[in-house]
């Protein structure tokens, strides 16, 4: 249906008809392209349309005019503005269907193109906001549509120059934000935002300041975002000590904020002074507090600002002045009403019309529990843990609060039990699924993300933006077509190319929640404590830490071939920062200790290879160096020079490699060591030391290996020899003393065709070579698996492993709390979660009977062959509580038999909470009664919201330790 237009006194209004896509060119030659603004607008208006333009000249090769008066536009025009400006209503008409969909939206915006709706206008392509903020959204949201990324500038994003450029535009109104409040904290900025700022990017202020804050905000708005939390540590002066700051984010209509540790906007840390000030104490030093606070409300009244309530220390530590959390229940509540009256003085209207909020961070969650009256109408924040796991959220109660609440996350932290602050390594699964449980729990007025110097944490930052701004639209689909979306944005559309790059992301953010990289070290700050060996097994499950090394040797790879095919493409700077650096030091960064572990281990076995693994070691370690450095000065010509780190405060974890003092005996020429075999004994050839491999068994008909290794830089020529069901995958071969060539790990495996039909079997590999000889002793066994169901899980060598997600049978009790199944999380990868509360429903308490009658249930079937009194590891996403009504707790029993009921609430920085967040890992032991040889069924229930559980492990006397998970014990899945 055709657009009717009424001219009247020069005005043009649009009749409401049905909306149909019209066509609107950017290339036209005859037509042109020109952008028309008010100057009677906010000045956001101008940035936008000079931006916009920027973004049409990357696009097009050509900037078209940017213009602020009508009677000049021509052609094709984009026309920018607030529907409340006459310019909007002049093309819309006042009364249009467009201006009645904005009114009184928050940050909403429409696009519509008008057909000639002026004698020298061949088509107007109206931008509208319902207000400056969503003016510019709908700016930048036509920019991405055309093919710039809000990454174009931050991540040298490329723009592909189009000759022809021209879209189908219908009618189209945004949805309000679902979070009102959508920003960011820079924070820990020591490393790469302030140096580069100060070095490169900003010399002539040498420090971050409001030409950097102007970059920083037309991110936010591209993102969909609008508030700032700005930088605070000591290397970066105060916000508000640069005049221009503050202007910058009022031209940009940015809202300044302040982190939990900066009450009243005030940076403590830059502009307490407690030589000329005082303590930083409200009890005895309330005059100077006071007027600290009074002087910034009145400097910032005019200013759109979200106040931070609440008293802390200077940084980030405990309120002084009190003795202990009731102390400091009455001081809080004085001091809320202080700084409100100031709000009300100096704003001119009632403190609650004004926005506030109170983050309940650390030891202030304590006090805010002991009775703490937090005013209605101020927002309050929940905090993560700083490790992404969120402490705890509203209750039926809070969620009433007419202020709301929100949540402060962190993707970056400086702090105990270990900083992250290299790159981005917060698992998007982990972050997707408390930010989803954080709003369905009602925090929807705030969110704001810890992104550190913004630099390395690219997706996450983006990932997060679009959650808070239409969070139904990303949770209700896998993260992973959000991944794949993000890689076809910012590097490459082409399907093959992007599928690749898609990948290699996956598997990276899988190996990342395993093991972050800064955590490789096993070490720990505050205290500080030197590294140490990893927990990755090197000499069962077929070498667990080769395993991961070989699927970071697979990332390295695949990121190297994709780097070279994009050499000299305009996409090589982005996939380098955003891909191929956090993925190749990542790997580097795990080597560098993986390698270092083989060194010290083999050293012990008397390998020559000790030696190599110690120089790989110290090679990779060196790679991050070089890596890093081509970071700062040679990617984009030097653009981001000074803004990576290989060793944020540098931490024991990222110094060279430490290695012990090798010492190999030649003597002993050459040697082997099964699987299971952690250190030479005497002598690993002769009769003292018995070498076997562990057992083998017919259901799961299992693969050893064993590594036969030069002692000595002679060349030897070995040979093995077993019987005929005994395989091997090499049975001769030739040790060289040259790096890679000196060791070679042999599969062994049975051919149960060729097997004496005896129940009990052994037999001998012989290796022989230079005149000496090594025994290898194999056992094997026939276990009679009687009949039994598909996805019984089955003893395999003295354990039972099992995903929780792949539960053989579900209860159809209603329960207060349900479990289901919630794939891309855990080690597994799927994880058993216990539903989240929808308001009103009781707690299950602690009586386990009526646990074991009422509560919903999934039950495991497993079989074992050895009779034991068995132990049972639960393995479970290490998240908090979703609020103070309840535990963290499910119940298990065995064969029907008592329940146990486990809690994996931990308390405060415990030493458990500090080994479950760098694991990303909560390990529960269980003692299960005795189980004589049979089938057995394991039933869990399920007792509080929230709960999420990974995998169960069983111990009946063979389980080794191992840091990965196990594979399955299912010898018939489904």
């Amino acid at each position: 249906m055709n657009q009717l237009f009424r001219c009247f006194w020069g005005l043009v209004f649009l009749l409401p008809v049905a909306s149909v896509a019209q066509d609107f060119s950017f290339t036209d030659k005859e037509k042109g392209v020109q952008i028309l603004y008010s100057t009677a607008g906010p000045k956001l208006d101008s940035i936008a349309a000079h931006l916009l333009a920027n973004d049409l000249q990357l696009l097009t090769g050509s900037r078209p005019a940017v213009i602020t008066d009508r009677a000049q536009a021509k052609g094709n025009v984009i026309v920018i503005g607030n529907i409340s400006a006459p310019l909007i209503q002049q093309f819309t008409g006042k009364q249009s269907s467009l201006i009645t969909a904005l009114k009184n939206k928050w940050e909403c915006f429409a696009l519509q193109v008008i057909d000639t709706p002026g004698s020298r206008i061949s088509k107007a392509l109206v931008v509208a906001g319902s207000d400056a903020r969503g003016t510019a959204y709908g700016v930048f949201s036509l920019s991405e549509k055309l093919g710039v990324s809000p990454w174009y500038w931050w991540a040298d994003v490329p723009v592909k120059q189009q000759r022809s450029l021209t879209i189908q535009q219908p009618l189209f109104i945004s949805t309000t934000p679902r979070i009102k409040f959508r920003g960011i904290f820079i924070n820990d900025e020591d490393w790469g935002l302030q140096p580069w700022a100060a070095k490169t990017f900003e010399p002539e202020t040498g420090d971050i300041g409001p030409n950097t804050y102007a970059k920083v905000f037309e991110l936010l708005l591209r993102l969909k975002a609008n508030l700032i939390w700005p930088a605070m540590h000591p290397c970066t002066k105060a916000f508000f000590y640069y005049p221009d700051n503050k202007k910058v984010a009022e031209d940009y209509s940015i809202v300044i904020g302040s982190s939990h540790a900066e009450p009243m906007l005030r940076n403590n840390v830059g502009e307490w002074n407690e030589k000329t000030m005082g303590h930083f104490n409200y009890v005895t030093n309330k005059e100077k507090v006071f007027d600290y606070w009074e002087s910034r409300v009145q400097e910032t009244t005019a200013n759109d600002v979200l106040y931070s309530m609440g008293m802390r220390g200077v940084h980030d530590s405990g309120m002084e002045g009190v003795k202990n959390k009731s102390e400091a229940v009455p001081l809080l509540e004085q001091i809320f009403k202080d700084q409100r009256d100031l709000l009300s003085k100096y704003r001119g209207k009632p403190a609650d019309s004004i926005p506030q909020v109170f983050t309940a961070y650390k030891e202030v969650l304590d006090i805010y529990d002991n009775g703490l009256k937090v005013p209605d109408d101020i927002t309050l924040v929940w905090p993560d843990d700083n490790y992404g796991y969120i402490h705890r959220l509203n209750n039926d109660n809070e969620k009433k609060r007419a202020g709301g609440s929100g949540v402060y996350y962190h993707a970056s932290y400086w702090g105990r039990p270990h900083d992250y602050l290299w790159f981005g390594t917060t698992p998007p699964t982990l972050m997707k699924e408390e930010l989803m449980k954080a709003l369905q729990a009602g925090a929807n007025r705030l969110w704001v993300l810890n992104v550190g110097d913004i630099k390395p944490l690219e997706f996450i930052t983006d990932y997060f933006f679009r959650l808070a701004y239409d969070p139904n639209k990303i949770a209700g689909s896998n993260y992973r077509h959000h991944l794949g979306d993000w890689v076809k944005r910012t590097i490459s559309k082409e399907r093959e190319e992007a599928a690749a790059i898609e990948n290699i992301l996956l598997r990276f953010y899988l190996l990342m929640y395993e093991r972050k990289p800064e955590f490789m070290g096993w070490s720990r700050t505050e205290p500080t404590t030197q590294t140490a060996p990893t927990q990755y097994n090197h000499f069962y499950y077929g070498d667990e830490a080769q395993a991961r090394i070989d699927s970071y040797d697979a990332l390295e790879k695949a990121v190297k071939l994709r780097r070279s095919k994009l050499a000299g493409m305009p996409a090589e700077a982005a996939f380098y920062q955003l891909v191929y650096y956090p993925v190749v030091c990542a790997s580097y960064m795990n080597k560098k200790f993986l390698y270092r572990d083989k060194a010290m281990y083999y050293a012990k076995q008397n390998r020559l290879s000790a030696m190599d693994y110690a120089a790989m070691s110290k090679a990779a370690y060196d790679s991050i160096i070089k890596e890093t450095e081509y970071y700062n000065n040679s990617l984009a010509g030097g653009k981001w020079k000074n803004i990576m780190s290989m060793r944020p405060r540098d931490l024991p974890v990222f110094k060279e490699p430490v290695m012990p003092e090798i010492s190999i005996d030649a003597a002993d020429g050459w040697g082997i060591a099964p699987e299971g075999f952690v250190t030479k004994d005497s002598s690993l050839l002769g009769d003292a030391v018995k070498l076997q491999l562990p057992l083998f068994d017919n259901i799961y008909r299992q693969q050893y290996f064993v590594d036969i290794f030069l002692c000595d830089k002679k060349t030897v020529s070995w040979t093995a020899a077993a019987p005929d069901w005994i395989r091997l995958s090499h049975s001769s071969g030739s040790l060289l003393a040259e790096p890679g060539k000196n060791q070679q790990r042999i599969k062994v495996y049975i051919d149960w065709n060729k097997a004496p039909d005896d129940k009990q079997l052994s037999g001998k590999i012989i290796f022989k070579g230079n005149g000496k000889q090594a025994e290898l002793m194999v056992q094997a066994c026939r276990l009679n698996k009687p009949p039994m169901p598909a996805g019984t899980a089955i003893e395999n060598n003295g354990y039972i492993c099992i995903k929780a997600a792949a539960y053989n049978a579900i209860s159809s009790r209603p329960g207060p709390f349900k479990w289901s199944r919630y794939d891309d999380l855990g080690y597994t990868g799927s994880v058993l979660r216990a539903s989240l509360p929808l308001g009103g429903e009781k707690p299950m308490g602690t009586d386990l009977e009526r646990i074991k009658k009422a509560a919903h249930y999934v039950d495991y079937d497993f079989y074992t062959f050895t009779p034991a009194t068995p132990r049972m590891t639960v393995f479970a996403v290490p998240a908090h509580p979703v609020n103070n009504k309840y535990r963290n707790r499910y119940a298990v029993s065995a064969d029907d038999g008592a329940l146990t009921l486990v809690d994996l609430k931990t308390e405060g920085r415990s030493e458990e909470w500090k080994r479950n967040v760098l694991s990303n890992r909560a390990a529960k032991n269980v003692q299960l009664p005795y189980l004589d040889k049979g089938f057995h069924k394991l039933r869990i229930y399920c007792v509080d919201p929230g709960v999420m559980l990974d995998e169960i492990r069983i111990d009946l006397g063979g389980l080794k330790q191992a840091y990965s998970t196990l594979p399955e014990t299912k010898a018939n899945k489904k």
